[in-house]
């Protein structure tokens, strides 16, 4: 589904932007599906949690509701998780597999930043370490309501010192914009990223929600080692 040419560049950069991946009927579908989830049609209120860190119970600025496919199942048969699983192949091995999904909403006129972190450091150690996430944009992504910034290169450096933003929010890093390059995406389009490559966003600052759908892959074995671990990315732990 990708290039030789959008691999090497993936192995180089640690990000690889991949246009029109689904199709506006598509979009549609995930588009409703979503709104279910936020407006509590669908309940994930076990998975669902605020990154921003606010104490403010009252309004959600970032809402990330983990393992959507938990809770509807026909979503692993549906082009999202196909499609991507096929490039996740392509960018690292036959041997990987979906590990966990999550949806991230900022909602309009929060203004709230996801600070610089690499998804690494929220993982346990594992001797393998190949991974790769898609962000697939179900709004348009723009830089003003909070589109995707990413480090080049920052995939094949050690993972950075990282510490918890507010009142359990995201982990956070140093990063800069000034080294970093933006990804602006139609909705249907998306972006991967390597489990190790420095990223963030700014916040919201329109009138429009900015939802993303999150679909995070690496090897069959180091799935099981997580399980075996209690680790299952929803939240609770298990031991």
């Amino acid at each position: 589904m990708i290039s030789v040419e959008q691999q090497q560049f993936f192995e180089k950069e640690g990000y690889l932007m991949v246009n029109n991946l689904l199709s506006k009927e598509e979009v549609s579908y995930y588009s409703d599906l979503y709104n279910s989830f936020l407006n509590n049609t669908i309940d994930a209120s076990k998975y669902r949690s605020d990154l921003s860190g606010s104490d403010n119970l009252s309004q959600e600025k970032i809402t990330q509701i983990m393992v959507p496919s938990k809770l509807v199942p026909e979503l692993l048969e549906k082009p999202i998780h196909k499609r991507v699983n096929q490039i996740a192949k392509q960018l690292l091995g036959e041997d990987i597999e979906l590990d966990f999904d999550m949806l991230i909403d900022k909602a309009p006129y929060t203004n709230t930043i996801t600070p610089w972190h690499q998804d690494a450091a929220y993982w346990i150690n594992m001797p393998d370490k190949r991974a790769v996430s898609c962000w697939m944009a179900i709004d348009k992504a723009t830089l003003n309501n909070g589109c995707m910034w990413y480090t080049p290169k920052s995939h094949l450096k050690p993972t950075l010192k990282h510490e918890q933003t507010g009142n359990k929010g995201a982990l956070k890093c140093e990063g800069r914009e000034e080294n970093s390059v933006f990804a602006e995406l139609e909705p249907g389009s998306c972006v991967f990223h390597h489990g190790n490559t420095l990223h963030y966003s700014r916040g919201n600052s329109t009138n429009a929600h900015r939802r993303a759908f999150i679909t995070n892959f690496r090897p069959e074995e180091m799935i099981a080692l997580e399980r075996s671990q209690g680790y299952d990315h929803t939240g609770e732990r298990k031991n």
